[in-house]
């Protein structure tokens, strides 16, 4: 059969908030524009994030009741163990509460001022935990990936010869590890070849420099290598996932993606140093080491989320499902990164709106206009969340792409809400001449686009009232 369903049965369902125009209006105004700051009653589909948004399955739900709450060596938490070292392979390993808890004691026990953290492309939270302790955090995309129209497989992978280049140049003292995101989140949701984290894992090996995975979307990377690398057509994605960990020395992860849960996250390690200095911290600000900051009913949602994520018949439809929105927008014009990612379809907000500059903040008026036009929530990826201002410097640097992630949830929206969000575009892009720019009018020193206000000239007459 050519047609791909969800590989589910619906048992409940969930009103959804339809509003009016005049509504969004008020509400977004009442925000500062900033869709962060909306309240899920204003939202009629919700695509900020697939982070925890997703819905957990009926074998998810029947082992929420049996979670152990016993504060140390639970039974959960040995499920949960069991599970992440079937998958992972690592010696150590550590609930934490969602990933960018992970990160953040991976940082301040790994890094000091001055060090550099290489990585295919560093999403948000990671790149502001990796600077909050004063390293830097340098992207490493392939030139194929910075492309973002090319429609070449594996565009999330790093650039090599660059990564040697870093560490001839930084040497390798200062590089304490190296990261590769599966799949790449910044880059468009592009994935990571196994022959490009075997020829990362071999270079650093050279210099004795670890590689840290952030395996957000480790069972989506391995769905791609499965599809369209050569060698891998007759794996299961448990074999490639497990593939993939035994090229890391160590990995952060949010399992609030590929775990199928709403909350939660793991680190997972080899090295006894490490694990020891993690441990000490964790237990100071996320909790005793076999919960840490997560219930016994969290860590089982977890264990079986992890294993749900590698059937192959949930990856095939999701990503059928993304490639349906991605098709039917290019049809329309729609600029968007191509080919489709695993977990979101990107827009160009530059091409989108080409009268605005990065400093006008376009993707920020895109977002905006969606919201107004019919209540879709989507999020900006550019000059908001990855600009910069250098020291010293009169002007803040733009963010090298202006991009909208629209994030699919997990087993949350059928087709005929896809169609609504369509249609919505649709109407955007043939008025998006009225899109204007936005200022920031108050920000936080990091990850400011998560509260930031904006204000603008005057509201689009398209988008507005």
């Amino acid at each position: 059969m050519h047609t791909i369903i969800e590989p589910f049965r619906i048992k409940m369902t969930e009103a959804l908030p339809i509003t009016t125009r005049s509504h969004r209006v008020a509400r977004l105004a009442a925000a500062h524009n900033n869709v962060f700051l909306l309240d899920a009653e204003d939202i009629t589909i919700d695509l900020l994030t697939d982070s925890g948004t997703g819905a957990m399955s009926e074998r998810q739900w029947a082992a929420l009741m049996l979670g152990d709450e016993s504060y140390a060596g639970s039974m959960s938490w040995r499920r949960f163990e069991k599970t992440v070292r079937e998958i992972t392979g690592f010696k150590h390993i550590f609930p934490t509460h969602q990933g960018r808890a992970a990160e953040r004691i991976l940082a301040a026990t790994r890094l000091k001022a001055g060090d550099i953290v290489p990585n295919n492309s560093h999403f948000d939270t990671t790149r502001a935990n990796i600077e909050y302790v004063g390293a830097k955090a340098l992207d490493v995309l392939t030139p194929e990936g910075q492309d973002i129209y090319s429609e070449l497989r594996f565009k999330g992978n790093m650039d090599l010869a660059r990564l040697e280049q870093i560490i001839k140049t930084k040497g390798s003292n200062n590089i304490p590890f190296c990261m590769i995101t599966v799949t790449n989140n910044a880059g468009g949701g592009q994935p990571v070849s196994m022959e490009n984290i075997r020829a990362v894992k071999q270079l650093l090996s050279k210099h004795r420099i670890p590689l840290v995975i952030d395996a957000c979307r480790y069972a989506e990377n391995s769905y791609f290598i499965k599809e369209y690398e050569p060698g891998f057509a007759d794996h299961s994605l448990m074999d490639i996932a497990n593939e993939m960990f035994q090229l890391a020395d160590a990995a952060t992860m949010s399992a609030k993606k590929d775990g199928l849960a709403n909350i939660g996250g793991f680190f997972g390690c080899h090295d006894d140093q490490w694990a020891e200095d993690f441990r000490n911290l964790l237990i100071l600000t996320e909790g005793f080491p076999t919960y840490g900051g997560l219930a016994g009913r969290d860590l089982e949602a977890i264990a079986v989320g992890l294993k749900e994520a590698l059937e192959y018949d949930y990856q095939r439809y999701r990503h059928a499902t993304v490639e349906y929105m991605a098709s039917s927008l290019i049809a329309r014009g729609v600029p968007i990164v191509r080919p489709a990612g695993g977990h979101a379809v990107f827009i160009d907000a530059a091409a989108f709106c080409p009268h605005l500059e990065p400093s006008d903040y376009p993707g920020i008026g895109l977002v905006n206009a969606l919201y107004l036009e019919g209540g879709v929530r989507a999020v900006e990826l550019g000059s908001v969340m990855f600009g910069r201002r250098l020291e010293g410097a009169s002007e803040e640097t733009a963010a090298p792409r202006e991009l909208v992630r629209l994030a699919f949830p997990r087993r949350v929206y059928t087709q005929s809400h896809f169609d609504y969000v369509i249609e919505v575009l649709d109407l955007v892009w043939r008025r998006r001449d009225a899109i204007l720019p936005y200022r920031i009018t108050r920000q936080a020193p990091f990850l400011r686009h998560f509260t930031a206000h904006f204000a603008l000239g005057e509201t689009p007459a398209a988008f507005g009232a």
